[in-house]
């Protein structure tokens, strides 16, 4: 696998920025606060249950299907909500394949042309989000890249739960602050583990 480049600093998404996002009726922030909890060793058999899904529904139009973010990596405290990246050849044909997570049980929730065609669906109850990204996609290998480093040093997997544990209880009704809050040690430790 190659090593993606470092990804640049970004501020938060803006509550416009947040809306064109957001495909369909559904509100572009988060309705509950934010909670950051222990690590619940059911995470990888909820992510099979719904990898089998994806893969019974889209055949070999998944190129690859990988449990990725924090509850990919034991004893990482995290939002009790699976993220999963599929690889598929083009992400904004989305003909391709939403239809097929549709049917399979799946909603299309964001749409971001602008950054790898990035596609994500929730899983019905929202247990689950569904990253779907290209080939070779500097985002994916990213995923892979930091979820892999913090199974094998637990010192940075510390760190990481304790600045998530801070950003949401500092921003608990603000996914875009969340998400920027968390971003200056996400670059850190992929330096770390060898971006530049």
């Amino acid at each position: 696998m190659r090593l993606p480049p470092l990804p640049a600093p970004a501020a938060p998404l803006t509550p416009e920025q947040m809306a064109r996002r957001a495909v369909g009726d559904r509100a572009p922030e988060v309705s509950k606060p934010i909670e950051v909890v222990p690590y619940d060793p059911g995470w990888p058999g909820r992510c099979r249950r719904h990898e089998e899904r994806i893969r019974a529904a889209l055949g070999g139009r998944a190129l690859a299907v990988e449990h990725v973010g924090s509850t990919a990596v034991p004893g990482l405290a995290a939002k009790d909500r699976v993220d999963i990246d599929v690889i598929v050849v083009d992400p904004a044909d989305e003909e391709a394949y939403v239809p097929a997570l549709t049917a399979a049980g799946f909603t299309l929730a964001a749409r971001e042309p602008h950054w790898y065609e990035h596609r994500c669906l929730w899983s019905e109850g929202h247990d689950a989000n569904v990253h779907v990204f290209g080939p070779d996609c500097d985002e994916h290998l990213r995923h892979l890249v930091f979820r892999d480093w913090l199974r094998a040093h637990p010192e940075d997997r510390e760190r990481y739960a304790a600045r998530k544990r801070e950003v949401a209880a500092e921003h608990p009704l603000s996914m875009a602050r969340y998400i920027a809050g968390k971003a200056g040690v996400i670059i850190d430790i992929l330096r770390r583990a060898g971006l530049s």
